[in-house]
């Protein structure tokens, strides 16, 4: 498989290697950053760099762009302008909605994998990076079924977990469970710093849930301002509920409520509680197999629809028919809920499906 990946720091260059390890696939890369493209080869990430976007992008099948959040719509159009019909294009971006309202080309499928580490640059690449990662998938109602099929088949040969969503869902929910974290993060460093600058000369040393806390503060000003001001509504709605809740508590203490304190706490712990569940719940996995018309857009509308209602696919394949009239479509669901869900929802949007 020939794939090109452009933008080879930390997460391009984790892809090439990931794929020249599982998959054998031939990886050629680009890179505006001088020197990055040798560092890549010697590394193994790349079997080759690029003089240019176009020479490499030529020929492959599948375009990864790891470009900066405020560069990934001009990048990707470049990307399809210089590649055949049959390549999927993915990003990157850790905000959904930008990079995927600035093209309806059904050859792109925005991505956002939920891995990285405090370490960017390719000399930080690892093979091992996706494994068990939550890959997130946005693709578009005009996305072409048989690339979304490749495109989810290979982030699971990289080792990932890929999750279909809307591009809209993901940005409000990175914006409570990532986005904002990183906000509070350099907050809370800040306010440290000044509180115990005034105390004394000499900072204290710092126990290990600040530490936690605060793991993420300055984090890349290269990447995350670009994410703070794509996001910026999302971020906003969550900055001002957060204060609204530090108000309540605030409130609490005022009036020394030794019992809502005390529920105050117990209820994070329930919800942290319900949220650790969530992320590793597994169970049985079944086949569901789909009857669809062969129509633009209609694996993606499956997909999202799905992921609209908290089902995640764990795999897919497409059987098209002799005529290419119709087809059908098999989904993995993990789980006896999701599965069943799964099955009524497909049924409600009108397709026939029956279990394997």
């Amino acid at each position: 498989m020939r794939i090109s990946i452009i933008g080879v720091g930390l997460i391009g260059g984790s892809v090439g290697l990931a794929a020249r390890e599982r998959l054998g696939a031939d990886v050629t890369g680009w890179d505006p950053s001088p020197g990055v493209l040798d560092a890549a080869c010697g590394l193994g990430a790349l079997d080759r760099g690029a003089a240019s976007l176009e020479e490499a992008v030529d020929g492959a099948e599948a375009v990864f762009v790891a470009a900066p959040v405020g560069a990934l719509p001009a990048t990707i159009a470049r990307v399809l302008a210089a590649i055949c019909d049959d390549c999927v294009v993915t990003d990157v971006g850790s905000t959904k909605r930008s990079v995927v309202a600035a093209t309806s080309d059904p050859r792109f499928v925005g991505g956002h994998p939920l891995a990285g580490a405090e370490t960017a640059g390719v000399e930080h690449a690892r093979a091992d990076l996706f494994q068990d990662a939550t890959w997130y998938l946005t693709p578009t109602g005009s996305a072409t079924g048989t690339l979304l099929e490749r495109l989810h088949r290979l982030l699971r040969t990289l080792g990932a977990k890929p999750t279909v969503i809307d591009a809209a869902t993901h940005d409000t929910m990175l914006a409570a469970v990532s986005h904002l974290p990183h906000v509070t993060a350099n907050v809370l460093v800040a306010q440290a710093a000044r509180a115990l600058e005034e105390e004394s000369e000499q900072l204290p040393a710092t126990g290990p849930s600040f530490r936690d806390a605060t793991r993420v503060a300055g984090a890349n000003s290269g990447i995350w301002t670009d994410i703070y001001l794509a996001n910026r509504d999302a971020l906003i709605e969550r900055i001002d509920d957060t204060v609204r809740r530090l108000e309540e508590f605030r409130a609490l203490l005022v009036a020394a409520d030794a019992d809502g304190v005390t529920a105050w706490n117990e209820a994070a712990r329930e919800d942290r509680r319900r949220l650790l569940e969530a992320q590793l719940a597994g169970g049985t996995v079944h086949e569901l197999r789909i009857s669809v018309p062969d129509e633009p857009g209609v694996i993606a509308r499956l997909a999202l629809e799905l992921g609209r209602a908290g089902v995640n696919i764990n795999d897919m394949a497409l059987y098209p028919a002799p005529s290419r009239a119709e087809g059908v479509v098999a989904l993995w669901i993990a789980g006896d809920e999701p599965a069943r869900r799964a099955e009524q929802l497909v049924e409600e949007l009108g397709f026939p499906v029956a279990r394997a």
